[in-house]
């Protein structure tokens, strides 16, 4: 501490603020080059498509995303359940950017379930390139 005296205040007081841009610097970068929440969802999607386990499963319910019934052919969320080992599990998928992958589902309908086998709370039932929906024949048709 006692060498500092020797210096220039100013210059002291440049360097300090000098170091404090840079860390702010840093400090932005590292933020912005965090993904967003959406870009963490369809990783975890695209990876469960690719890898997760298949299990068979059923819809029970259909909502919008402020937690309402929904009626529409395409809803927001598809609530969904599924036993493994003697557990059952009840999740919820927010659907509202696949809508094209849940055209002609139904409630009580028996679906196909990729879950994580380390975590199998971590489910999907529609992917961007994957979907557990069974559609009818009919449906197929209509969205080809």
């Amino acid at each position: 501490m006692h060498q500092l005296q020797n210096y220039d205040p100013r210059l002291l007081g440049g360097i300090a603020g000098g170091l404090v841009v840079v860390v702010c610097i840093v400090l932005l970068v590292v933020r912005l080059s965090r993904p967003s929440a959406e870009v963490q969802e369809r990783r975890r999607r695209e990876e469960l498509a690719r890898s997760g386990r298949i299990t068979d499963g059923v819809i029970v319910d259909a909502r919008t995303l402020s937690g309402e019934d929904s009626t529409s052919p395409t809803p927001e969320v598809l609530m969904y359940s599924y036993r493994l080992a003697g557990v059952t599990y009840n999740c919820a998928q927010d659907v509202s950017k696949l809508a094209e992958q849940i055209i002609g589902f139904r409630i009580d309908q028996s679906v196909q379930i990729r879950y994580d086998p380390r975590n199998p709370g971590n489910s999907i039932l529609v992917a961007e390139t994957w979907t557990g929906l069974w559609l009818r024949d009919k449906d197929r048709e209509n969205r080809e």
